[in-house]
Parts: structure tokens; C-alpha cells; sequence
């Protein structure tokens, strides 16, 4: 089944005013420079998604936030609504996270609830999964990503609102990657696990992003596997050149 492919950036804690619209500028018009055939998408902080959807404007690059709380409104200081991102613009939401799941002990329920919400507001959702050292070197990978994946995914989900990304934390902004028949085979057990929770149909429409240290030298042998539907990349997405790059790589 033909899926489209995706190129979206995780810019993590990092971007002020100057350099995150510089950043955006740079995006946009590569991207605009030839004919793509893949979705792009850049996901800033929180402070700056109002000036980088403005520097985006033209392009067609999707605008993502990094989180987003359950509840529409309400006293929870410190937190943003699925309607407030819409509201700045957002397309995209990335939730479960594994740096959210260790930093702020959040629950494959609770990241599911956030999902439901995002969805309910209109934006589209990028739910990560994804095993620790320790669990992979238990040989626990499968069974980990399968939990994750039945218990982060609405049972509503469907290949128009939900993407899913796999990254092994283990491989996150270390440099390390597995290798790409591991790679694979993950994905072709997460895209079963799917079909167990949303149906067969809508599984195999659903698109599945491999992260954790993508870069221009692997990209063309990670993104190219059967059940790889693109990158959710971490560090390189900061440099334009190196974010492109991957594209060009994965024929993009």
C-alpha cells in the first residue's frame, strides 16, 4: 500500500525568536525551491509557533507543537490546550514522547487521552513509542512498542489523524541507530499490533516514522524500508541542510 511520506522535525527546547524564524525561513524554501513528494512538517517550542508559522507561509510545511494537555481549558498552569494549538495554527501534535514519558512520568492512558482530545480539536497526532537499552537488551523491544501502541492509541484512531513514530530511546541524540533490519522488523510488528487495535484497513494506511539519530548518511537505508513512512528527526532538523538533506536521501 502506497503511503505518502513524512519529513518532520522535533525541535525540542530549542529555538529562540531570531534563530527558530531564521530556521523556518530556510525550511521553507527548500522546500519551495523544487517539486517534493512527501508531507513536511517542523514542531518548535511552545514561545515561537506563532512566528514560525508565519515564516512558513507559502511552503507547504505543516506546523507541529511538541505536547498538549487533555482538557480544552482550565486551571492548569503551565499547560496548553489541543484548541490553543489549533488556534495558533497548528496541524500536528506530538505526543508520548519518550523524554515526556521519563521526564514527566507520563502514561501510555494519559498520553491516549491526550490523543483523543487532540483529534477532537482537529489536529493530527504523532504518537511515539519506543523501547529503552535495557529493554531491548531484555529482547523485550516488541512486546514494549506493541504495549504502547494499545494502550497510547484512541481505539477511533485512523491513517487521516494518527501517526505513528518509533523511536528507541536508546538511539536518541546518541548517534546510535539500529540496524535497519532491526528497524524493519519493529515496524512490521507495530503495523500488526495496529491492525489488532484499529483494523487491518486503516493499519495499513497508517504511517509509521522511524527516529532516533536520523541523519543524511543513514537516511536512504532507514527510510526506504518497507514499513518506513519517514523521520521524526531530533538534532538534524536544527541545521536546514542537514533536515533537507534527509529528504533528498529518502527521496524526497
Amino acid at each position: 500500500m502506497v503511503r505518502k511520506m513524512m519529513i518532520a522535525g522535533n525541535w525540542k527546547m530549542n529555538g529562540l525568536s531570531t534563530d527558530g524564524v531564521a530556521l523556518a525561513k530556510e525550511v521553507a524554501a527548500a522546500v519551495k525551491a523544487k517539486k517534493r513528494v512527501c508531507e513536511f512538517a517542523v514542531c518548535p517550542p511552545f514561545t515561537i509557533l506563532a512566528a514560525v508559522k508565519k515564516a512558513l507561509r507559502g511552503a507547504k510545511v505543516a506546523l507541529g507543537a511538541q505536547d498538549c494537555h487533555f482538557d480544552e481549558k482550565g486551571a492548569h498552569t503551565g499547560d496548553i490546550s489541543p484548541l490553543m494549538l489549533a488556534d495558533v495554527g497548528c496541524a500536528y501534535v506530538i505526543l508520548g514522547h519518550s523524554e515526556r514519558r521519563a521526564d514527566h512520568g507520563e502514561s501510555n492512558e494519559l498520553v491516549c487521552r491526550k490523543a483523543e482530545a487532540a483529534h477532537k480539536a482537529g489536529l493530527k497526532t504523532i504518537i511515539c513509542i519506543g523501547e529503552t537499552l535495557a529493554q531491548r537488551e531484555r529482547g523485550e523491544t516488541i512486546d514494549v512498542c506493541s504495549e504502547q501502541i494499545l494502550g497510547s492509541v484512541p481505539a477511533t484512531a485512523t491513517a487521516a489523524d494518527t501517526v505513528i513514530a518509533y523511536e528507541p530511546v536508546w538511539a536518541i541524540g546518541t548517534g546510535k541507530t539500529p540496524t535497519a533490519q532491526d528497524v524493519e522488523d519493529v515496524h512490521a510488528a507495530v503495523r500488526k499490533v495496529l491492525a489488532k487495535k484499529i483494523g487491518k484497513a486503516q493499519a495499513g494506511k497508517m504511517r509509521i516514522l522511524y527516529g532516533g539519530s536520523v541523519k543524511p548518511a543513514n537516511a536512504k537505508e532507514l527510510l526506504n524500508l518497507p514499513d518506513v513512512d519517514g523521520a521524526l528527526v531530533g538534532g538534524a532538523s536544527l541545521k536546514a541542510a542537514d533536515f533537507m538533506a534527509i529528504a533528498d536521501n529518502a527521496g524526497c
